[in-house]
């Protein structure tokens, strides 16, 4: 009897670490990190834990420190001054800066270009992204002007790469950050009220949700282990049952999903997953993800990327890694300006751009433009017919149809100005001082001439009040004199 319950208990401990959702976490529980995820196997954990601990820190051997990585960053952005931004978007809950390397060929500097994010090590127990993400930095800066589409990136996209948003967790060999929370269940919800408490949040999830605030990002992916696919919203349904749930912009989803499959040598092949994608939902359900609010809050088309089976390599596996994913990286940001329908909004009264909406009909999903200069990124499934629509208030909408092909497309807005029943530009906010002088001249042609018309009616009506007040005058003085009689007249002669 021993021998069996010995044997049953080897089973469940075993297969834990094979259950399908310790890639993105399933039900993970915040008092315990790394593989074990499955509320089912938390009696066996802590045997174990210790021992855990000490395989994750041996497997450490061979990527970067924190500091390490802190040197890498800055020395890759001394190394490529011209096309690199180093900057920080906050820190960790021990105080360690969140890292982003900018890349583009005028960094720091806001252009009518979309924007990509990568973001790495959202947990700590999963540090393969982090390391592939500086290989990607460096790559990019050493094939610029020679690579075709290394240069296509840096001139036309403004990527952004956060190689590590959960420095403490790596440092604790835990999936958790410092305060053990999974960074990728404090997002948020779409469909229940957790994680609304903002003071609740963590520091590394308050600087994800700033810096969509103050970044227009067009997509983004996050790199995690564990798996090899690529995940697509919706990741949780509304009744927390597992089956597909599709995003409106369901279409395009598995076409980014499967531009970086296909890329990959291996993910595309999978037995498990149909041509490497996968909808979250369908795979297992979770609530609270930084994947869905990018898409519902930031405008952005984020997708969660499984890039290696094994969480946790061995780091000379890290060169066969990137070998595998680097071209998966590469051609899903180039997807921004390779397709797609691209574009600029402006008032037809002044020319001015306008940050309007942009809706296509079918698809319950708006973006908008942004407020510098107009422009927009929308990112569609190719070979289909759409019609999309440029709206704003105080303005007329405006509609076309399009036929998307392979390549990307460029469809400019121009929109008219709502006249009000008295005349007046509901929406414009043009500005007429100087280099719209001549515009002022035209606009105000007709205001004037009412002026000038008002005027000389003004004119005429008091010369012929000064007639008849002149007239009465006159001939009460006539009678006057009938009634007294002649007079001598006083003039000398």
């Amino acid at each position: 009897m021993k021998l069996i319950l010995s044997l049953l208990f080897l089973s469940l401990r075993f297969t834990s670490f094979f259950h399908p959702a310790a890639a993105r976490g399933g039900e993970w529980t915040p008092s315990i990190s790394g593989f074990m995820v499955d509320n089912n196997a938390i009696r066996g954990r802590h045997l174990f834990q210790e021992n855990h601990f000490q395989k994750l820190d041996n497997l450490a051997h061979g990527y970067m420190t924190n500091s390490d990585l802190e040197n890498a960053i800055k020395a890759f952005g001394n190394r490529c001054p011209s096309i690199s931004r180093i900057y920080s978007i906050g820190k960790s809950v021990k105080g360690v800066p969140l890292w982003v390397m900018e890349i583009s060929d005028n960094p720091g500097k806001e252009e009518a270009e979309p924007a990509f994010k990568f973001i790495g090590n959202v947990h700590g127990d999963e540090p393969v992204g982090r390391e592939l993400l500086l290989l990607l930095a460096n790559w990019l800066c050493d094939n610029y002007g020679k690579d075709p589409l290394a240069t296509l990136i840096v001139n036309n996209v403004h990527l952004h790469i956060l190689p590590s948003m959960n420095p403490d967790g790596f440092l604790l060999r835990q999936r958790g950050n410092a305060n053990n929370i999974d960074l990728n269940r404090d997002f948020p919800d779409q469909f229940f009220s957790i994680n609304d408490d903002v003071g609740a949040r963590q520091p590394e999830t308050k600087a994800i949700m700033s810096w969509l605030k103050e970044i227009h990002f067009t997509a983004s992916a996050s790199l995690h282990g564990g798996a090899l696919v690529a995940n697509y919203p919706w990741d949780g349904t509304q009744d927390r049952r597992k089956y597909y749930y599709a995003c409106p912009d369901d279409k395009t989803f598995k076409f980014l999903a499967s531009v970086y499959s296909r890329s990959h040598h291996n993910m595309s092949l999978s037995e498990e997953f149909q041509g490497g994608i996968t909808n979250g939902a369908s795979w297992y359900p979770i609530y609270g993800g930084m994947q869905d609010w990018n898409y519902i809050h930031g405008g952005c088309f984020e997708l969660t990327l499984e890039i290696s089976d094994n969480k946790w390599p061995t780091a000379n596996e890290l060169p066969t890694l990137w070998e595998l994913n680097k071209m998966s990286m590469l051609n899903l940001v180039a997807v921004l300006v390779k397709t797609g329908v691209h574009g600029r909004i402006f008032s037809s009264d002044c020319g001015r751009p306008l940050p309007a909406s942009i809706a296509v009909e079918r698809i319950n999903y708006t973006i908008k433009a942004t407020e510098a200069f107009a422009d927009y990124h929308r990112l569609l499934a190719p070979g289909e017919r759409y019609d999309m629509v440029a709206k704003m208030p105080g303005y007329k909408s405006k509609s076309t149809s399009i036929l998307l092909a392979e390549e990307a497309m460029t469809v400019d807005f121009i929109l008219d100005p709502v006249i009000t029943p008295m005349g007046s530009l509901l929406g414009s906010g043009c500005d007429f001082s100087r280099d719209n002088k001549s515009r002022l001249q035209l606009v105000e042609y007709f205001p004037r001439l009412h002026l000038e018309i008002s005027l000389t009616l003004v004119v005429v009506i008091l010369v012929f009040l000064c007639f008849l007040l002149r007239r009465r005058a006159i001939l009460n003085y006539l009678k006057h004199r009938e009634s007294v009689g002649p007079k001598r007249s006083n003039v000398a002669v």
